[in-house]
């Protein structure tokens, strides 16, 4: 029996059909540029737009999302890291070409030149996940271990939460500086950071180990690794208010039973990545932003984001805690 032929092509056939339209615009707005994104929706599209927005180093000031429906219609006011207008030529070409049609394409993805593990500049690497309890000295003692057994560090990137370490290293051989794939080798490095990390065959949120030579983006893989771990649960250190000052965050989900949506509005300080660590926590959380409207008046100003209209699609995910 003669199976009937599939084009591997078919899924991106919509994406061909309707390519993503973008443009800059910097005569629209006095004190930033305009970019417009109009394109087929998809399941995780707002989270990569607002990822290439955040690895360009541009600030999203305002925003205005709108995902009903088959298409995606949003709206960014962005500025570069000096409070100015976009624009250079070659950003707002690489803006066009990551946003447009080229970025749909898995070839542009993975030599997108963005915080990835997996970068090219960086060079031959094997990328080390680590995630467990945080204490003082800790570091420290996974780069003791890591040069005892001859692996020369070219990278890392660190975040603790909640008394909780989540860090992807790059590492490779001390002497040929070619990545390590031998798996005898890499266990050896496993047993042992993870005796550091103090983690225990039956305590799986405590510490865990794994290796990767594939293309990630480092900051998306940094948010799912602390949310795996439930870095949400348990009150961090310190008074809160002495921690946030006079912008402590404010955070309200309201339901809306008429749409089925959940309304989530967040108050709180203004700071670089806020937008991008916002959508990716949603996401890890199995929601889709329908509707958003974001402002921001300053990089110490509060940044407001309501009407952020999801829907709850995951049983076993908690729904976002109120503040």
């Amino acid at each position: 029996m003669a199976w009937a032929y599939f084009d591997p092509e078919y899924e991106n056939l919509s994406i061909r059909i309707n390519p993503p339209r973008v443009s800059v615009d910097n005569s629209s707005c006095n004190d930033c540029t305009l970019v417009k994104v109009d394109s087929m929706n998809k399941p995780g599209i707002l989270l990569e737009v607002v990822q290439i927005l955040t690895d360009l180093d541009l600030t999203i000031t305002k925003a205005h999302i709108s995902s009903d429906g088959g298409w995606f219609m949003d709206a960014f006011h962005v500025t570069d890291q000096h409070g100015r207008k976009i624009t250079d030529n070659k950003t707002i070409e690489r803006i066009e070409q990551a946003l447009g049609p080229k970025g749909q394409a898995a070839d542009w993805i993975k030599s997108w030149p963005g915080e990835r593990v997996g970068l090219h500049s960086v060079g031959d690497y094997t990328a080390v996940e680590l995630i467990g309890r945080d204490r003082p000295g800790l570091l420290s003692e996974i780069f003791a271990v890591l040069a005892d057994l001859h692996f020369n560090i070219i990278a890392a990137e660190v975040w603790t939460h909640n008394r909780r370490i989540a860090c992807v290293l790059y590492v490779n051989d001390d002497t040929t500086y070619h990545a390590v794939d031998d798996p005898n080798r890499l266990s050896v490095m496993e047993e042992q950071l993870k005796h550091i990390l103090g983690g225990t065959e039956d305590d799986e949120h405590v510490a865990r180990t794994s290796f990767s030579v594939g293309s990630t983006h480092v900051d998306r893989r940094l948010h799912q690794m602390l949310f795996a771990n439930r870095d949400y649960e348990g009150a961090g250190g310190g008074n809160e208010t002495e921690s946030h000052g006079p912008f402590r965050p404010r955070i309200s989900v309201d339901p809306c039973e008429e749409k089925e949506y959940s309304i989530v509005t967040v108050k709180c300080q203004d700071r670089p990545k806020l937008m991008f660590d916002i959508v990716c926590t949603l996401t890890d959380m199995h929601y889709v932003v329908f509707h958003a409207t974001i402002s921001s008046d300053g990089p110490y100003a509060s940044q407001v984001i309501d009407n952020s209209v999801v829907n709850f699609h995951a049983k076993n995910t908690p729904a976002p805690p109120q503040k």
